[in-house]
């Protein structure tokens, strides 16, 4: 599987990578190891420049460090999902599962601890580009409705009374899951199998901070949520008829 996309002449064009590191010399590393896999790799020192600099239509992939100086990486994060729903990898030397948790509230696809091995990063960069860029379905099941809300597979919009609604790819990738399988039971093991293509290890929580994020998104009721719902010992259930 190539991290390079692929253009209408069938060309391989490289995937534009913007990094967010203070550490001269990992960045360079990381710069040097990336651009010989087919990948633009454009680097930032400094979370307020790149922020200020940051432009969501050149960038595939962000790779962003926590502990950056001028803004550290969560304000960053915060920042460029503003207007930027492309994916978003944390590289952090800290394991906290609060900042993992703090993270993923405002918007981060996934996380990468300090120090690893380029091949490793690589690998996860190709993960996150791979949901990112799933293969369009059939056009006659390219649109989900229910009743207010609409889901476009195709295009990745999402309509709710004829409003859209703003969801990083990770977000998009798990409401249309939940309403494919709408009146259906889905277990985080389903879930996660499904968009990571990984068994559930019973501690990650990204599936459930994501779905917070997508009640507040959708204003599903989060003391009791009535379009999301949770069952108990269960998992989620997408209800079809919530949306009248």
């Amino acid at each position: 599987m190539t991290t390079s996309a692929l253009a209408q002449d069938g060309v391989e064009t490289p995937i534009r990578l913007l990094l967010i590191e203070d550490d001269v010399r990992l960045a360079s590393l990381v710069k040097d190891y990336l651009t010989h896999e087919n990948f633009v790799v454009m680097v930032q020192h400094h979370g307020d420049k790149a922020v200020a600099s940051f432009n969501p239509k050149e960038v595939d992939i962000v790779v962003l460090d926590l502990m950056l100086p001028g803004m550290n990486g969560l304000q960053v994060c915060t920042q460029l999902r503003q207007s930027y729903s492309g994916p978003i990898l944390i590289l952090t030397a800290k394991s906290s599962d609060i900042d993992h948790v703090m993270g993923l509230e405002l918007g981060a696809d996934d996380f990468v601890s300090k120090p690893i091995e380029p091949p490793v990063l690589l690998a996860r960069l190709r993960a996150l580009l791979r949901r990112s860029k799933s293969s369009a379905p059939t056009p006659q099941s390219s649109t989900l409705s229910f009743g207010l809300l609409s889901i476009d597979l195709r295009s990745h919009q999402v309509l709710l009374e004829g409003q859209t609604v703003d969801l990083t790819t990770q977000e998009f990738e798990l409401l249309s899951l939940l309403a494919r399988n709408a009146g259906a039971v889905l277990s985080r093991d389903d879930i996660y199998n499904s968009i990571r293509g990984i068994e559930y290890d019973g501690l990650d929580r990204s599936v459930d901070v994501r779905i917070s994020r997508l009640r507040k998104k959708l204003f599903d009721n989060t003391e009791q949520p009535f379009r999301i719902r949770t069952i108990w010992g269960k998992g989620y259930l997408f209800v079809a008829n919530a949306w009248e």
